[in-house]
């Protein structure tokens, strides 16, 4: 393994009274894929942060590159260095052609004059040749998959002279195909001589990429390790600093009909879909991104209606004609797309969390009272244990898996006869992603009603006792996850050629964990 490029000692980070980074010692090393990993809030962000040159650290911390003491990382200098960020939500320019994004970064320096169009398109498809990528340079961005997205974002990091590319949960909104397709360069770039700094919470992933490991906890760095001397409940356990261990534990469900679909159809994207949801009952969907899964359940929402079919509430049939209809009628959705869909990024934590329920917070003269709104937030922070978070903190400032629980939070507060949960767990750490297990079956056990969507196996598996398997638009499966184990679950819900299930299309998205096998429904450690 090569010589040291980056190293941080004894590097502290104080934002007001939060101690963010505390005596954190790491290096980076020429040619290594190296992972960093920890709970929502322990500080990853801000390391990335420092290396980017995005923030400065506290006085008598010391930063080095290549073995040099640089006084102060600017993001100029960063650059400069040849460190390249690739953040979740990719940045990227979704108006502007692949070959437009790829040499963007070019056009920024001032030296640069006037624009060269054959120039751009050699850069781009030059790049495009080294990564091994076949991508339309003339495609515009917000027509790509999410997958060609994450590929030009490295593009452009390549086009560059980057050195460190740091990658943030880079695998997220991919399926297990694309994922393949990732790891594949991400280890070629590292035959290149590339440092590579990986950050995702899915603990096998980790596995199968990383040579070196380093795990963070509450700002401090609890260890370093080599791939080869840990396994995935190791790994949790040092995350979190207990045992994680999944198990079926389902609240009983009533018999009464809370939410009936009747023979649903909409254009291309889903037909006859028909399916009862019980009081108290955790129903899961699962299948591959495309399957017509956040399209049914945008419908079920107001926010897509469809073109036939019946949605019934407690033996009414709804007419929705938007989301007011649906919140109006007592159903709630927290979206996969939480940047897009589910927060006001430049309001404070407070003003999402309450915004749906404006109405029920107005005082006499119909004013807001603001004690309602702070009491309501408090609530929510510490049910759902948002890390660091105080009421008046931008929901940009805070963490991909903090924000996904402002957002729960924000819906739960409508108090929801049926609660839709789209992905509820995507980019959130295994001890939170409990914490939200243990509210789901909570919320169910006081007999709330949860179509929970998800593309993870574990996830559904472990929370529902139902699962309805979605393919090319239809419902095609209905499956008892009490009968089986959690492997043949995951077989009855694999889509790759080999499974014989459903022809060429990849597995399920996200989580790509190779799944526990107990041999029985008892549970799995995570």
């Amino acid at each position: 393994m090569g010589e040291k490029i980056v190293e941080l000692r004894h590097v502290n980070k104080h934002y007001g009274g939060v101690h963010a980074l505390r005596d954190v010692d790491f290096e980076l090393r020429q040619g290594e894929i190296h992972c960093l990993i920890g709970q929502n809030g322990c500080g990853k962000s801000t390391m990335i942060k420092v290396i980017s040159g995005i923030i400065d650290v506290d006085p008598g911390s010391e930063v080095f590159f290549d073995g040099t003491p640089v006084h102060r990382v600017s993001a100029a200098f960063a650059m400069n260095s040849g460190v390249r960020v690739i953040y979740q939500d990719l940045s990227l320019f979704p108006n502007l052609t692949v070959a437009e994004n790829i040499a963007f970064d070019r056009h920024t320096d001032s030296s640069v004059r006037g624009v060269s169009w054959p120039a751009i398109r050699k850069k781009a498809a030059d790049v495009m040749e080294m990564m091994r990528v076949s991508i339309d340079p003339e495609s515009l961005v917000e027509e790509l998959s999410i997958a060609d997205r994450q590929l030009v974002a490295i593009a452009r990091a390549l086009a560059t002279n980057a050195r460190i590319l740091i990658m943030d949960e880079p695998t997220s909104s991919l399926t297990r195909k694309e994922v393949n397709v990732l790891f594949s360069i991400v280890k070629d770039l590292r035959e290149k001589g590339l440092t590579i700094m990986f950050v995702s919470h899915k603990l096998d992933e980790i596995i199968e990429i990383a040579e070196r490991i380093t795990v963070m906890r509450d700002g401090r760095i609890i260890s370093t390790i080599d791939n080869s001397s840990v396994d995935e409940a190791e790994l949790a356990r040092m995350i979190s600093g207990q045992a994680i261990f999944y198990h079926q534990d389902f609240p009983a469900s009533g018999d009464k009909v809370v939410l009936e679909v009747r023979d649903l159809s909409r254009g291309s994207e889903y037909r006859d879909i028909s399916f009862k949801l019980h009081e108290g009952e955790i129903l899961g969907i699962i299948g591959l991104l495309g399957s017509g899964r956040t399209e049914l359940a945008t419908t079920i929402f107001g926010m897509n209606p469809q073109d036939s079919g019946q949605v019934i509430l407690d033996g009414k049939e709804l007419n929705l004609r938007s989301n007011r209809d649906a919140i109006a009628a007592g159903i709630a959705y927290v979206p996969e797309d939480r940047l897009l869909q589910g927060l006001v990024l430049n309001q404070n934590i407070q003003n999402n969390v309450v915004i749906s329920v404006l109405n029920r917070l107005k005082g006499a003269l119909g004013l807001i009272n603001s004690g309602k709104c702070r009491r309501m937030t408090d609530d929510w922070i510490s049910e759902l244990s948002i890390r660091s978070a105080k009421p008046e903190i931008p929901a940009s400032a805070m963490s991909g898996g903090n924000q996904q629980k402002i957002v729960i939070a924000k819906w739960l507060s409508t108090n929801p006869r049926v609660l839709i949960l789209d992905q509820p767990t995507n980019g959130i750490d295994v001890a939170a992603k409990s914490t939200i297990y243990d509210l789901i079956r909570e919320l169910a056990g006081k007999g709330m009603s949860i179509i929970l969507i998800s593309d993870e196996v574990p996830e559904i598996y472990y929370n529902c006792p139902k699962a309805l398997l979605m393919h090319r638009g239809r419902i095609i499966k209905e499956i008892d996850c009490r009968a089986v184990s959690e492997s043949e679950f995951s077989r009855e819900t694999d889509f790759t050629p080999e499974s014989g299930t459903g022809g060429t299309e990849g597995p399920p998205a996200g989580d790509s964990r190779s799944p526990n096998e107990p041999g029985n429904s008892e549970g799995g450690a995570v």
